[in-house]
């Protein structure tokens, strides 16, 4: 599997694994991935939107398996909105990609034991230079001088998802600040496909920011409270 079939989810999950320790860094990975996983399918074609909800079209099928699984989960449910399908039961989609990942041989599950006693899997980046380089494509995209309107949708989707989610490998606290207007411009691009794409991006944009708002709340809270 070439980078250039990784689907925006898988290519998102990824650059959550700090290539440095191989291990997992992302703290808001299934949220961002499920975000990823709706806009590809939108523009793919595979999702409408209906009153505000996504909706499936007949028949659409990826051939990919973490997409179809969330095209399939969609269409057997009762609507909800954009907003909710970004943080309603994301780690489907989340192992789903991980799992893809895994056989692709991109990540590898190790097996461990939680306090010595409960068996559990910790996974652990096997191709660090590969995802290394894609961080570097990334972070060329933000910091570039290339016109938003010459770069491809994905490319923009991807850096807009990874300042909303908080992906520190790509979009660093500092740059969500000084390069604000970058990542409008990035976020109008990945939208620039038709008028219903941009209403879901930024519907999707403000529920993924919104969820990974809530999540570090919760999280503070938590701390607080201990």
């Amino acid at each position: 599997m070439p980078n250039g079939s990784l689907s925006l989810a898988a290519s998102l999950y990824l650059l959550s694994y700090d290539p440095e320790t191989g291990m997992p860094t992302g703290a808001h990975t299934a949220l961002l991935v499920r975000a990823a996983a709706l806009t590809e399918l939108v523009q793919r074609g595979m999702l409408t939107d209906t009153d505000g909800s996504p909706c499936p079209v007949a028949d659409a099928a990826t051939g990919d398996r973490a997409l179809d699984g969330l095209l399939e989960l969609i269409g057997e449910s009762r609507p909800r909105s954009w907003h909710i399908w970004v943080g309603h039961q994301p780690r489907l989609t989340e192992h789903a990609v991980r799992d893809q990942m895994v056989a692709a041989g991109y990540v590898r599950a190790k097996g461990r034991r939680v306090l010595g006693l409960f068996p559990a899997k910790e996974y652990t980046l096997e191709r660090p230079d590969q995802v290394a380089g894609m961080r570097d494509d990334a972070v060329r995209v933000l910091h570039g001088e290339q016109p938003a309107a010459e770069v491809s949708e994905r490319d923009a989707a991807l850096v807009t998802l990874a300042a909303a989610g908080e992906l520190r490998a790509v979009v660093t606290a500092t740059d969500a600040k000084v390069r604000k207007h970058r990542i409008l411009e990035l976020g109008e691009r990945c939208g620039g496909m038709g008028p219903v794409l941009e209403k879901v991006i930024a519907q999707v944009r403000t529920a993924l920011a919104a969820a990974v708002a809530t999540a570090m709340l919760a999280a503070t809270t938590t701390a607080t409270a201990t």
